[in-house]
């Protein structure tokens, strides 16, 4: 499994999935990753797997932490076109380039 950046992804579903979805997602990754259910050599690389799926399957299965989850995932997100580059030129130009003792005292 490639590095992914959600939950949702971890499991292969879109964000607005039913708790049902959520469980049939799990448990179909579970029979195919699981580390009892593969062979020797593949053993290693599939508890890893299988500890990101069950870690996703923990915090989207319970309505408290999947609430919490959606609300970070949505503030983290950059909005479309934003980029860190831009940022740091736009700041440049402005010659505020990084905060120190003096600028961030109140006189």
């Amino acid at each position: 499994m490639a590095t992914t950046s959600s939950f949702y992804e971890v499991l292969g579903l879109p964000m607005n999935t039913t708790s049902h979805e959520i469980k049939a997602a799990y448990r179909k990754l579970a029979r195919t990753c699981h580390p009892d259910a593969v062979s020797m050599n593949k053993k290693e690389m599939s508890a890893c797997e299988f500890i990101k799926i069950h870690a996703a399957y923990s915090t989207l299965s319970d309505p408290d932490k999947r609430e919490r989850y959606d609300r970070d995932l949505h503030r983290n997100r950059r909005p479309f076109g934003s980029s860190p580059v831009r940022s740091a030129t736009m700041a440049a130009a402005s010659g505020y380039t990084s905060r120190n003792w003096e600028t961030d005292q109140c006189w």
